[in-house]
C-alpha cells in the first residue's frame, strides 16, 4: 500500500444514509470523523443542522441532494441545497436526473448542475451520476457535462443502486473530466488497498463508513 492510514482517512467522507439512521448513529459517526480526520461526514439533510451545531467546525458537514434516484425537479433540487447550506453543510452531493442523460437532455443537465453551483458558491458541489446505470458513453458525457457546469467533483454512486465505484469508472473520469473538476469514488470501497487503489487512479474523496469500520475492528456493521 503506497499511502499511510491517516494519508487514506483525510480523503474520506466518512457515510451514514440509511433510512433508520437516527441522531445518535450520526454523533456517531460525527465522532468517529473527528477522531480519524476524515475529510467530511456525509449524512441525510435532516440531521445537518444537528450535526453542524454539535462539531462546530471541526469536521466539513456534507450531505445529499435528489438522493438517491435524482429525478426531483430542478427547483426542487435548488431549494433542498439552498435549505442545507442554511442549516451549515459545507459539501452537497447531488444527484443527476439520470433520464435526461438518457433522453440526451444535455442543455437540462448542464443547467441543473449550474444552478446548484451557483448556489453553492464557494462550497463544494459534487456531482453523482450513478455509473452503474450508465453506458459508457453517457459516462464521457457526463464527464463533460461535469467539466462545463463548473461543479468541483464528479462521484460514481449513491451507494444505493446496482452497483458502487469501479476502477473501470475512476479511470475512465481521469481521462476524461477537466482539470478543474476532482473524482469522487463511492460504494463498495472495502478495505484500505481498494481505498490506495482509487486514489492512486486519481481519486480524491471516497464515499465509504467501511473504513473507520476497520479501524474500529466491527466491518460487519457496515456495507457501504
Amino acid at each position: 500500500m503506497k499511502r499511510e492510514i491517516k494519508e487514506i482517512m483525510s480523503h474520506v467522507d466518512h457515510t451514514l444514509l440509511s433510512q433508520g439512521a437516527t441522531w445518535e448513529d450520526i454523533k456517531t459517526i460525527c465522532d468517529d470523523a473527528v477522531k480519524y480526520q476524515t475529510a467530511s461526514v456525509c449524512i441525510p439533510p435532516s440531521f445537518v443542522k444537528q450535526a453542524a451545531e454539535y462539531l462546530e467546525g471541526r469536521v466539513p458537514v456534507c450531505t445529499v441532494i435528489g438522493f438517491p434516484n435524482g429525478y426531483n425537479t430542478a427547483p426542487v433540487k435548488c431549494a433542498e441545497t439552498k435549505d442545507a447550506l442554511d442549516n451549515g453543510a459545507d459539501e452537497i452531493d447531488m444527484v443527476i436526473n439520470i433520464g435526461d442523460l438518457k433522453a440526451k437532455k444535455y442543455d437540462a443537465l448542464t443547467e441543473e448542475i449550474k444552478a446548484l453551483k451557483k448556489i453553492c458558491g464557494s462550497k463544494v458541489l459534487k456531482v453523482i451520476i450513478e455509473t452503474c446505470l450508465l453506458t459508457e458513453e453517457e459516462k464521457i458525457a457526463m464527464c463533460r457535462i461535469v467539466t462545463e457546469s463548473g461543479a468541483d467533483f464528479i462521484k460514481t454512486s449513491t451507494g444505493f443502486s446496482t452497483g458502487g465505484a469501479t476502477v473501470e469508472d475512476v479511470k475512465l473520469f481521469a481521462e476524461h473530466v477537466g482539470k478543474n473538476v476532482r473524482i469522487k469514488a463511492a460504494g463498495g470501497i472495502k478495505s484500505f488497498e481498494d481505498a490506495d487503489a482509487f486514489l492512486s487512479l486519481g481519486a480524491d474523496r471516497l464515499g465509504t463508513s467501511r473504513l473507520v469500520t476497520l479501524l474500529k475492528g466491527d466491518a460487519a456493521k457496515s456495507n457501504y
